[in-house]
């Protein structure tokens, strides 16, 4: 197969093109060559699609499949869209469950309804953008386009931090603030799962849209948490507390305490779509056990959470250890 992947040194697409790699498949990257590396034997094309003639360079080129992971302009996705509808047999669009406009409903499917979006819009805010791109390859696509509208993204290469966050947190051992119910869903994709569906579903020519990420009960913060410390060997104890204590301290879920979500949070329901679709379409998750453990061992060897490729740099995550431990001194 020959695969086409735009971005392709971040997260999501690192990792897309590291199976495809691994399988053998011929594989070409196309961005700005600003960041990042690629796999030996990757062919690699640099272009910025926001410039003029900055798709230039896929002129000629001939792939089954291409994967996108554009966030910006919903007009430059359809620009690439439309360099590409003859010399590409399928567009894989990775989207997110972001694009729902009610993001505390439990249940969220592929036809829940989604913000208004402008496929020619050059700005917007994060779910503007991801929506108004996913019109805009539909436009050009139609039935040879796949969005896959991805969740909670975990494993190595993670280039947020929310993961890593938990394991350095527990790494250094001593009680450890554990937000409450230990038996809270969490829903999520291992990174590798994620891009091995993709790359699956492409070369069959599947089309339409999906919730790509696990099961809404894929694992819990206590299974998340005990696998942190097992894989990182801490002399750590798991303080678990409650959900209305933590809050009245003024700590944020998500960005204070990755990952959490308490119930009843505006946005719970992105931890809760349903993904019937996308398991009868072939997603498989692998056990919570091999994504904390694989992620640590990467984190260990890079030593550091590394930079969004191509991307605004975001805020930090993760509490501040004198705020962690007021929370569990009160």
């Amino acid at each position: 197969m020959r695969l086409l992947v735009l971005g392709g040194t971040g997260f999501v697409g690192g990792a897309t093109v590291a199976e495809a790699a691994r399988r053998g498949w011929s594989v070409t990257v196309f961005n700005r060559g600003l960041h990042g590396v690629v796999p030996p034997g990757v062919h690699r094309l640099r272009g910025d699609r926001t410039a003029p003639d900055g798709l230039a360079a896929l002129d000629g080129g001939e792939w089954d499949v291409v994967v996108d992971t554009w966030d910006g302009a919903p007009r430059a996705a359809g620009a690439a869209a439309r360099a590409l509808l003859a010399s590409v047999g399928h567009y894989v669009y990775v989207s997110s469950g972001s694009v729902y406009t009610d993001h505390a409903a439990a249940g969220l499917q592929e036809d829940s309804p989604v913000v208004d979006a402008d496929p020619d819009a050059v700005d917007g805010d994060y779910p503007q953008l991801k929506a108004g791109a996913e019109g805009a390859v539909r436009e050009v696509f139609g039935e040879r386009a796949l969005i896959a509208r991805a969740g909670l993204i975990l494993g190595p290469g993670e280039d947020i931090g929310r993961l890593p966050w938990w394991l350095r947190r527990i790494e250094r051992g001593g009680d450890v603030l554990a937000p409450g119910p230990a038996d809270l869903p969490v829903q999520y994709v291992d990174v590798r799962d994620l891009a091995g569906w993709m790359l699956d579903a492409g070369a069959r020519r599947v089309s339409g849209t999906f919730n790509a990420v696990g099961r809404p009960a894929q694992t819990t913060m206590g299974e998340l948490l005990d696998a942190c410390v097992a894989a990182t060997g801490a002399a750590a104890r798991l303080r678990w507390t409650e959900p209305a204590t933590i809050l009245a301290a003024g700590v944020q879920p998500w960005s204070d305490l990755p990952i959490w979500m308490p119930r009843g949070h505006p946005y719970r329901g992105l931890l809760e779509q349903d993904v019937t679709r996308a398991l009868a379409a072939g997603l498989i998750c692998r056990p919570v056990t091999e994504t904390v453990e694989d992620t640590w061992r990467w984190l260990r060897e890079v030593g550091a959470v590394p930079p969004r490729a191509g991307r605004p740099e975001r805020g930090p995550v993760g509490l501040d250890p004198a705020r962690e431990a007021a929370v569990l001194a009160a």
